[in-house]
């Protein structure tokens, strides 16, 4: 027998036992191993978790302030207390000067100190624009989660615009894995001691039972939380407060968005500028059923609201009036034309849906001094004589498909033989490089108006009150060939100052075909429709992708050009007529509006 064999070799003589020690120890080993791996399969699983389903990206806010069309992205605050960088973006023709910011907290809480706060400005910071397009920022401080304010001077007015700043608050599966990673973790220092001060194996098997429990609990949370729903968004779902955005999980009732909330009432204060005279048109929103102030807007396609106005020449006014105080907007307009204006405004509250509610009176602008400018805000140049029919510009002038310029871009529309009740694909090419900017997240917009009689449709002075009482407003969105579709928000006059009837068409990248060149008037579309013959390539499937953001990221701004060439709409008329469409883009940082007349046929092919 050899002396310096192991104790556990087994020789003559020898009873074959292992050392109870030795076997607890093994056992021990297996049990670490296990939890290891465990640990590995449960950190992998519970990945997803990691989110937060309250973090929200940039915002993005679209501002008629003053004289200049602004685009203010915030950028997400990343940790608090930290910077909320603000960058401005200008187009075509802004006028050079100094914004000043400020950043207000607002809400209410239960923090005395947090709630006293409220109110006050708490950090400054100024913007210098430039002359040329493009983008400029500040840094403004923030210090604490909740709804806060920025308030943007020019020096004449103040713009406030609401946003949220959301806590980095823990999920309960979140803290449920962690607490079982961190029990699992002390029950193995447990397990290790007990299996090497205690001689009776069967004790191990106590706080091993526990490690496994632990991780039980760990991997079920973890394999769990990405089928949970998550808390109420603040200020998307319920109303921000200090409070539950520092602890969304606060709310634990199930909240769903009340789309039967009632309609605001849009009222216009009195607009008495002549036409050529610039003049504040003041804007209220309240609630349909209670009478009282809505101030519950949220950003919806980049902007609080969306003003669409449309003159007695035709002409197209796409705004977004600043919030001055709580359901208070304004916007600073030079109408042209002598003569009557419609109005209507597109806009989402809070857990209430998209909504778009006509004016019931529109404006009416007296006839004032000769003026020969530039129309605000419109697609192009204007003039009215006094006493005189306005003189419309060719590029005001409106049109059936085919190719046309405007502003120096051609531009041919797509549009075959529209038919009522079925969807129709209408695409405009814009230029003839894929350098299309998102305007307010969307590569193109098209507004629809009709059906109207073709007298009013083409005539120059009564196209406003024709579209005061027209059935069916319309606005459209193309986003890119990436996606499946966007809803067209569709507004019907039963009564003019309701939304009572919302009408949906999907509208993305489609397959579409360029159009032949022709004259577009409105005799040639009368005796038969003007179409576009199919090439047979898709409109700008590739060029448009990436439009929508992925995985929290943000989406593209106005600072990227590569979409395009081609803005592909899909809509359906309910209605056979004449309808007037204005369809909208952005390239070389200016907002192109492109007029056109639409002849809708009855269902079932008849003329």
């Amino acid at each position: 027998m050899n002396d310096n064999a192991p104790p556990t070799s087994v020789g003559s003589g020898s009873t074959g036992r292992i050392h109870p020690g030795t076997s607890c120890a093994a056992r021990v080993v297996r049990v670490v191993a296990a939890v290891l791996c465990a640990l590995g399969l449960s950190a992998v699983a519970a990945s997803p978790a990691r989110a937060d389903p309250t973090a929200g990206g940039d915002l993005q806010v679209a501002q008629t302030l003053g004289d200049r069309d602004l685009t203010f992205m915030l950028r997400r605050v990343t940790g608090l207390p930290g910077p909320l960088h603000v960058d401005v973006l200008t187009h075509r023709g802004t006028a050079a000067g100094t914004l000043r910011l400020g950043a207000v907290p607002t809400g209410v809480s239960a923090d005395r100190a947090e709630g006293s706060s409220a109110g006050t400005t708490t950090s400054r910071a100024s913007v210098r624009l430039g002359g040329t397009p493009g983008s400029y920022g500040a840094a403004l401080d923030i210090d604490r989660a909740g709804p806060w304010e920025l308030v943007v001077d020019d020096g004449s007015r103040t713009a406030r615009i609401p946003f949220v700043v959301p806590g980095q608050a823990t999920s309960p599966p979140e803290l449920a894995v962690f607490g079982g990673f961190v029990t699992a973790g002390v029950l193995i220092l447990v397990t290790l001691f007990v299996a090497v001060r205690v001689r009776r194996g069967a004790w191990v098997l106590l706080p091993a039972g526990g490690v496994v429990a632990a991780l039980a609990v760990a991997v079920t949370a973890a394999l769990l939380s990405a089928s949970l729903p998550p808390p109420p968004q603040p200020g998307g779902q319920v109303d921000a407060t200090n409070d539950n955005v520092t602890d969304p999980y606060a709310v634990v009732r199930p909240v769903t968005n009340d789309y039967s909330r009632p309609p605001v009432s849009l009222e216009l204060g009195s607009y008495p500028a002549k036409a050529g005279e610039r003049g504040t048109l003041r804007l209220s929103v309240t609630d349909g059923a209670t009478g009282l102030p809505a101030d519950d807007l949220v950003v919806h396609d980049g902007a609080l609201m969306h003003l669409l106005v449309i003159g007695p020449t035709g002409e197209l006014w796409h705004l977004h009036p600043i919030r001055t105080a709580p359901a208070t907007y304004e916007v600073r307009l030079r109408l042209p034309a002598a003569g009557h204006y419609a109005v209507s405004a597109e806009f989402a509250r809070l857990g209430g849906g998209v909504q778009q509610v006509r004016s019931a009176t529109g404006l009416t602008v007296a006839d004032g001094p000769e003026h020969n400018g530039p129309a605000r805000g419109g697609s192009s140049r204007n003039g009215s004589a006094r006493g005189g029919a306005p003189a419309l510009p060719a590029e005001l002038t409106p049109q059936g498909p085919g190719t046309r310029t405007i502003e120096g871009v051609p531009v041919r529309l797509s549009a075959p033989s529209p038919t009522a009740g079925e969807a129709s694909t209408l695409t405009a090419r814009i230029g003839d490089t894929p350098t299309l900017q998102p305007w307010l997240g969307m590569v193109g917009h098209m507004i629809v108006v009709g059906p109207l009689d073709k007298a009013d449709a083409t005539s120059p002075t009564r196209m406003g009150q024709a579209a005061q009482g027209a059935p069916v407003w319309a606005h459209a969105h193309s986003m890119g060939g990436d996606m499946s579709g966007h809803s067209a928000h569709d507004m019907r006059a039963a009564p003019a100052h309701d939304a009572d009837a919302m009408g949906h068409g999907d509208a993305g990248g489609m397959e579409h075909g360029n159009a032949d060149a022709t004259d577009g008037n409105a005799d040639a579309m009368e005796d038969g429709h003007e179409t576009g013959k199919g090439d047979g390539h898709g409109a700008g499937t590739g060029s448009m992708s990436g439009l929508m953001p992925l995985n929290g990221d943000s989406p593209a701004d106005e600072t990227v050009a590569a979409y395009g060439p081609d803005a592909s709409f899909v809509y359906t008329f309910s209605r056979p007529g004449y309808y007037r469409v204005w369809i909208q883009a952005e390239r070389d940082s200016a907002v192109l509006t492109v007029p056109y007349l639409l002849r809708v046929s009855p269902a079932g092919g008849a003329r």
